[in-house]
């Protein structure tokens, strides 16, 4: 064993830590070396959204411990920087196993600290805990969640007074609080009780009465109120909310998926409690067939990211990716709330840098302002703050699956997306039509825009670095030529340079500092590489573009795209 590892496993088995903590580490030194090397050959990165990652025993996994020390050093770096009236937070979880847990254990360590807590009663979505921070005032907040990961994975999310999560300069300032924590005998796991206060009903209703002022068109609803809707929470906290706030909206026909309604930690029936897979979905396709819907929507496990499935041009049900649902939502509002003369002046709207071109494009012929910042929401949140009084925001989103409509949530938001969808659905249904022929009426008008993602994923010790070298490969020798086509830019984020690689001219990019590579070939092909922020993955994503003249050339104008996609990655040797 590395001294370095064993030092660290001596620690924890010599100091404050509880016996079967104890008995887990022996156990694990006899029975799985590697398991126990794997869990203490560092320390857990918290990083500018928190903590994500295994749960069990070490430094290197999500338990008591680890979650402790990082509510210690948030705790301490909230009482540096608020020096004047009493601090606040809001705290809350989603169905993963041991996320109640958690969620009790940072509370204790705020209320030890003196800091006021609110404790949601159980589960609830993420959005709504960004929306209690704002509603509440509170300083800061935490949700204790490994969004769409597997079973196996547990997280905290940090957030920031304005409900979206750390940017800059607290996101470090937290970091450095956090890592200057040496000790579990620093924290203050106890004391304070009567500053917790657990909230519930009243705050969902608050919540839901924000959500159904989002409708653009509550008179269709009415006209289209046995929609028929398919809704799977995919075993999470969407089941608390989404049925309450369709009801609201007032849909009748909402039919929950049985087999995945109830919360659970195990996510029984899926391998990823995540919207993004075909497989996820397959029982609410199942379902939605079988009662011959109008809409399918998925929600992850903290209910922040959507999945839609809809009946395609053949009547053949299919899932809409990510870039397509937002290019749906983003029109949706902005068409809309014209057509309904609701619309203002200094309208603007958000996307980022790795989702479709598309949603610039739909911004840019109805005269609305459309930012591109970094990949996650907390840049979306903070591209608000910044232009809060000067432009109205009306919607943001991404790729991955999540939008964020109105400005009083500060993160992604799948509840609202959810009623947002079958609100879509059923003003298409009013003309006849459904989402995917909206979809195509789209790319009609605006160009046909096409992508796909893939990710590779690097485990274990050597994940991180493999990964590194991946970035670092392409950043010092990016390619040429692409799918046949020349690279004409080279897009460096963390270098914050722009690069023709014809001409040698370079330019600033004024974004911050991420690690991210975009190559832009001649053909208009745009490929970006991004180390994932949670997991230890590298995602590619791929974007392709031509035109659509005629609704019979879909097809083929698809399979042309996709093989064009296919030709990408089999030229950057990104097949499995």
């Amino acid at each position: 064993m590395d001294a370095a590892i064993q030092s660290r496993i001596n620690i924890w088995l010599n100091g404050n830590y509880d016996a079967q903590t104890k008995k887990t580490i022996q156990e694990l030194a006899t029975q799985q070396p590697d398991e126990l090397a794997d869990a203490f050959y560092r320390n857990l990165e918290f990083g500018t959204g928190g903590l994500r990652g295994l749960m069990g025993v070490g430094t290197n996994r999500v338990n008591k411990y680890t979650i402790g020390m990082a509510t210690q050093g948030f705790a301490n770096y909230l009482k540096k920087t608020i020096t004047a009236g009493k601090i606040q937070v809001a705290i809350a979880h989603d169905s993963r196993n041991n996320s109640r847990f958690f969620a009790e254990t940072t509370a204790s360590v705020f209320a030890a600290n003196g800091i006021k807590v609110y404790l949601f009663d159980a589960l609830r979505p993420t959005p709504e805990l960004s929306f209690a921070i704002r509603y509440l005032g509170c300083a800061a907040g935490v949700v204790c969640t490994a969004s769409h990961n597997p079973k196996e994975y547990n997280g905290y999310k940090a957030y920031w007074n304005d409900g979206g999560q750390l940017v800059p300069p607290h996101d470090k300032n937290v970091i450095t609080e956090v890592e200057a924590i040496g000790s579990v005998d620093e924290v203050k796991w106890e004391g304070g009780a009567d500053l917790i206060q657990v909230m519930g009903q009243e705050m969902d209703e608050a919540y839901l009465k924000m959500v159904a002022g989002l409708s653009v068109y509550p008179e269709v609803i009415q006209q289209q109120a046995d929609l028929k809707i398919v809704y799977t929470p995919i075993h999470g906290t969407g089941i608390q909310l989404v049925p309450k706030v369709l009801e609201k909206f007032g849909f009748r026909q909402v039919h929950v998926v049985q087999e995945q309604a109830t919360p659970d930690g195990n996510f029984p029936t899926v391998e990823y409690p995540n919207p993004e897979e075909s497989e996820t979905m397959s029982i609410g396709l199942k379902t939605a067939k079988n009662l011959d819907a109008d809409i399918l929507l998925g929600t992850d496990p903290d209910a922040d990211r959507v999945g839609i499935g809809v009946k395609n041009h053949h009547g053949e049900w299919v899932l809409m990716n990510g870039n397509q649902t937002a290019v749906l939502a983003f029109a949706y509002m902005i068409e809309a709330r014209k057509a309904k003369g609701i619309a203002q002046a200094n309208d603007m709207v958000v996307s980022t840098i790795v989702t479709t071109e598309m949603i610039n494009e739909v911004a840019r012929q109805n005269g609305v302002n459309c930012y591109n910042v970094l990949t996650g929401f907390k840049w979306i949140a903070e591209k608000i703050k910044e232009l809060e009084g000067k432009e109205n925001y009306v919607i943001g989103g991404e790729e991955s699956f999540g939008l964020m409509i109105g400005d009083q949530v500060r993160d992604k938001d799948a509840v609202s997306a959810v009623a947002l969808m079958c609100e879509m659905a059923a003003y298409e249904k009013q003309q006849g039509k459904t989402l995917f022929d909206k979809m195509i009426s789209l790319y009609l008008q605006y160009g046909f825009y096409y992508e796909t993602l893939i990710s590779i994923t690097k485990k274990g010790m050597n994940g991180q670095k493999e990964i590194a070298a991946m970035m670092e490969g392409y950043r010092q020798s990016p390619p040429t030529h692409i799918n046949g086509a020349a690279v004409e830019t080279l897009l460096d984020y963390q270098m914050q340079k722009g690069k023709n690689l014809l001409t040698g001219q370079t330019w600033d990019i004024s974004l911050p500092k991420s690690n991210v590579l975009q190559f832009i070939t001649a053909d208009g092909s745009k490929i970006s590489a991004r180390p994932s922020g949670t997991e230890p993955k590298i995602k590619f994503y791929f974007s392709v573009k031509t035109d659509l003249n005629d609704k019979a050339a879909f097809d083929a104008k698809q399979a042309m795209l996709v093989a064009r996609i296919d030709g990408i990655i089999a030229s950057l040797g990104l097949r499995n």
